[in-house]
């Protein structure tokens, strides 16, 4: 099995796959918009030959709202009833997942003792409340720049210090 090879390509040209199936909320897009300014686009937009989306929609819409020009793309060599079936496929799969609620509250609870804002991890504050961290999301707060969020890395390179 051969290397993911990842691009960087204009988001502007990326084409939304005009009948996805899955409803993007402004919520969803501003939670992983918040992710990727805090962390960096560490996973790449899926696209067919066409540049049209494969996975990815809801991080083209962050990457569109916070003004990233180039993004990281991967084009999948699928055939169209493959990326139709894997379009659905990488929604739906990750929905049979659950959470084991005592190792999350355990994660959560390090993060906050390191001092780390829990905000940019996409639980809102009524979540993290039930863990008794309320007040530890501080939205908005990053150490990120929009221009470093758009460096994408390689398995090969290590991450840069914060």
């Amino acid at each position: 099995m051969g290397g993911l090879l990842v691009e960087l390509r204009k988001t502007s040209t990326l084409q939304p796959y005009p009948r996805n199936p899955r409803k993007i909320s402004d919520k969803a897009v501003a939670k992983v918009a918040a992710s990727i300014r805090e962390y960096g686009f560490r996973q790449p937009i899926v696209v067919d030959k066409e540049g049209v989306i494969i996975v990815g929609h809801a991080r083209h819409l962050a990457a569109l709202s916070l003004g990233i020009v180039d993004v990281p793309v991967h084009v999948a060599d699928l055939s169209a009833d493959k990326a139709a079936a894997y379009r659905l496929a990488d929604n739906r799969t990750n929905e049979e997942s659950g959470w084991d609620f005592a190792a999350l509250g355990l994660e959560l609870g390090a993060l906050k003792d390191l001092g780390l804002d829990l905000g940019p991890l996409g639980f809102d504050e009524a979540e993290l409340a039930r863990f008794g961290l309320a007040g530890t999301a501080c939205a908005g707060r990053s150490r990120t720049t929009p221009r470093q969020a758009t460096r994408f890395m390689s398995h090969s390179q290590a991450p840069a210090p914060p």
